[in-house]
Order: C-alpha cells, then sequence, then structure tokens
C-alpha cells in the first residue's frame, strides 16, 4: 500500500534481485517510492523491473559490478539524470565465498571485500553530494552477525565489520548535513532457493540451525524488511550511527552452549 511519505521518494537497491534486495525493492516500490535497482546481472534485474513496474515509470534497473567505479558513475549518472537525488541509498550486495582463509586466494578476497565494502563505499560517495545539497537522506547499510562474531566466511566477516566502521564514520561526519547512517546485522536469513540444496540434503538443517537462536527459528526477508521499512523512515530521525542486530538473540547468547554449561550431567 502506498504511504504519503514514499510518494516520489527516490530508493537505490544494490543486490537487488537477491532474497533480501527482492524484497526491500517490492516493499519500496509497493510504497510509492521510485526505485533503482542494481545488480551484476542484467536479466535477473530486468525481469524483478518488470514484475515490479509493468508501467515501466516507477522502477529502473541497472547492471553493474558496484565494486567498479566507472560501473557505479555510470548508474548514478542515469539515476540522478532521471529522478534527481537519491533519499535512500540501501547497500545490500554481498556474498560470501565458503572457502577457509588459507584457501582464499587473494582475488576471492578482493572480490568479496570489493562487493560488501568497497560497493558500498563507492555508492555512498555517489548519494553523498545530492544528499548533501538537498538536506538530508538515509544510507541503509545490510550488515551481519559476522561482524561481531566468528561463524566462518573470513573475508565476508572482515568486509562485515568494515561496513558497521563505514556507517559510524558516514554518519559522524555528514551527521551536520541533515545524513542519517544506519546498518541492520542480520542473522542467518532464509532466503528463497538458498537454502534448497541444504534441506534436500538434510531435512532436518532448519531445525539444527534454528537451535542456535534463542527464539528458535531463522530470519525471513520480511524480518529486514520490517526493520528496513522503519529505520528509513522519520520515525527513526534519532537513529543513527549505529548497526541494530537483527538476529533472534543470536549475540546476545547461544541457548545450546548454556544448556550444556548449565548441565549436571
Amino acid at each position: 500500500m502506498a504511504n504519503r511519505h514514499w510518494q516520489d521518494k527516490v530508493v537505490v537497491v544494490t543486490g537487488a534481485a537477491g532474497g533480501i534486495g527482492s524484497a526491500l525493492s517490492r516493499w519500496y516500490t509497493s510504497a510509492g517510492a521510485r526505485v533503482a535497482l542494481i545488480g551484476r546481472t542484467a536479466d535477473s534485474v530486468a525481469a524483478l523491473a518488470d514484475e515490479l513496474d509493468p508501467s515501466k515509470g516507477q522502477v529502473s534497473h541497472h547492471a553493474a559490478d558496484i565494486s567498479d567505479e566507472n560501473d557505479i558513475d555510470r548508474v548514478f549518472a542515469e539515476v540522478h539524470g532521471s529522478w534527481g537525488a537519491v533519499d535512500v541509498m540501501v547497500n545490500n550486495a554481498a556474498f560470501a565465498d565458503e572457502a577457509s582463509l588459507i584457501d582464499t586466494t587473494p582475488e576471492q578476497w578482493d572480490a568479496q571485500v570489493g562487493t560488501a565494502l568497497r560497493g558500498p563505499y563507492l555508492c555512498a560517495r555517489a548519494v553523498l553530494p545530492g544528499m548533501r545539497k538537498r538536506g538530508g537522506g538515509v544510507i541503509l547499510n545490510i550488515s551481519s552477525v559476522n561482524a561481531k562474531l566468528y561463524v566462518g566466511n573470513e573475508a565476508y566477516s572482515a568486509a562485515k565489520a568494515g561496513l558497521d566502521s563505514l556507517t559510524r564514520s558516514i554518519a559522524v561526519r555528514y551527521g551536520p548535513d541533515g545524513i542519517r547512517t544506519v546498518g541492520i546485522g542480520a542473522g542467518t536469513i532464509l532466503t528463497p532457493g538458498a537454502w534448497n540444496a541444504r534441506i534436500e540434503r538434510d531435512p532436518t538443517v532448519l531445525e539444527r540451525v534454528g537451535r542456535w537462536y534463542p527464539v528458535g527459528r531463522l530470519g525471513t526477508p520480511d524480518d529486514v524488511v520490517h526493520l528496513a521499512a522503519f529505520l528509513t523512515s522519520p520515525q527513526a530521525d534519532w537513529i543513527t550511527g549505529t548497526t541494530v542486530m537483527l538476529d533472534g538473540g543470536l549475540t546476545a547468547g547461544n541457548p545450546v552452549m548454556a544448556a550444556d554449561i548449565l548441565s549436571e550431567t
């Protein structure tokens, strides 16, 4: 349902065709915003744009490698040229390679850090001048529990820790310009397709993984959407420079470990 606040607001989402990205893009579009979808694969963002905006007036789609400065300059020249300054920049794109640190090649490291940290830096650099000129805007960085505790994926985790630092830095430096920067520290999110192969191999995997979360389940894209909608709204105007944990209590403590420690047997 359209929301008066979001009418004609300009929102950019990276990693737009993924499970979290598509859910975010769908919500902002339904709220009435103009949404620019950025993804690595042209066909995937084009298909999502067709689904969200058959009339082709509210949603644009752009294929880009967000770690590539030339790609980012091109995309934001298109967005600014069509719609003007960006109101909300959602840095969502990231991926994690399963290789251990010792088996991770420098190229794999650079690719993961490039998407999860260099990309948000380039996107923030692209939107900040317009936000400053207009006197406001929000940058939302989708981070991870990996920034806070070890759960594997060393390159991805290091990038997310850097992203949390970037969130704080931008918030402090550009807060006087009316710009807020906030993060979402997501736990394991059950995205469509991503878990299918694991569930086929082990139908109990969701139950087993869910035991590590105090609330007893994994997160969903809708969980991310609900928090993102609030954090980028006027109701969150006094929230900046922080990463809000959305992790089912994972970083608060481990119920399985606690049970083992407290067990008398």
